[in-house]
């Protein structure tokens, strides 16, 4: 709750007051990055999965002479920009609908490991790049999303450079960086983080064939985003993030719209 409360005053310029100063909290667009990619025909999603679908049931004037216009959609949880709950990996943990508020905001820790990403489609972030991050930046705040940015976006949405394959079904040749599992374990262990997230397909590199970030991670009923956008836009300190999935009842993911407040 203070978390929240603090986040608040932050957005309100600090300001949380009476309506004589609602002029005053005004936020300046300037201040606010969307790191969110637009789900349409284009969005990456696994190969296993079918894409994004979105359709007009109506568009155009009426027979009263003014226009209507309604749609409808369809798509997979896991795609796009979203979260992953984590009963994805966690039989009887937490669906998308049970995940507090408290775990999709907080202090962005921007953690950059992309020229090794560069060289390596198949890099971690590692102990060694949380060390160097809080040398710079000091311990990581209690609270913290963890943003692993590896400089992926860079293909989006070249499905072949983006997931290493554009062939549906194609699970053997996925290439792209992610976390190290002894990276998650210190962030459980040593730190209070409450989500990460990362600029690629999975938490996971594409490599992996066992999914370890995502058993240990989601295992400890934490939540983690995928396919964060423009994600090189971000200080590595001193944003704070709101990641909020749409509210799928026993959704193992779903759809989320993340953006961050610049200081």
């Amino acid at each position: 709750m203070k978390l929240l409360t603090g986040i608040v005053a932050i957005l309100l310029g600090g300001s949380i007051a009476a309506r004589s100063t609602a002029a005053n909290s005004v936020i300046e667009p300037a201040r606010i990055i969307d790191l969110t990619y637009t789900f349409d025909a284009s969005t990456v999603y696994w190969p296993t999965e079918h894409p994004f679908v979105h359709q007009f049931e109506h568009y155009g004037m009426t027979t009263e002479g003014y226009f209507y216009s309604s749609g409808k959609f369809a798509a997979p949880e896991h795609g796009g920009t979203h979260m992953d709950a984590p009963i994805h990996f966690s039989k009887g943990a937490m669906t998308v609908d049970q995940v507090p508020l408290s775990a999709m905001v907080g202090p962005a820790a921007v953690i950059d490991f992309s020229r090794r990403a560069a060289k390596n489609p198949d890099a971690m972030l590692s102990i060694e790049d949380i060390e160097q991050w809080e040398s710079a930046h000091g311990r990581i705040p209690e609270g913290a999303i963890v943003v692993a940015r590896s400089g992926w976006g860079r293909y989006w949405p070249d499905k072949r450079r983006y997931l290493g394959t554009d062939k549906f079904g194609d699970v053997s040749h996925l290439r792209f960086p992610g976390f190290s599992p002894d990276a998650v374990k210190y962030f459980l262990h040593q730190r209070k983080v409450v989500a990460i997230a990362i600029d690629t397909p999975s938490m996971d590199p594409g490599n992996s064939k066992d999914f370890p970030v995502h058993r240990l991670w989601l295992g400890a009923n934490k939540v983690g985003f995928e396919n964060v956008a423009h994600a090189d836009q971000l200080p590595e300190a001193g944003a704070t993030l709101f990641c909020i999935p749409m509210k799928i009842g026993q959704g193992t993911g779903a759809p989320t719209r993340i953006f961050a407040f610049l200081p």
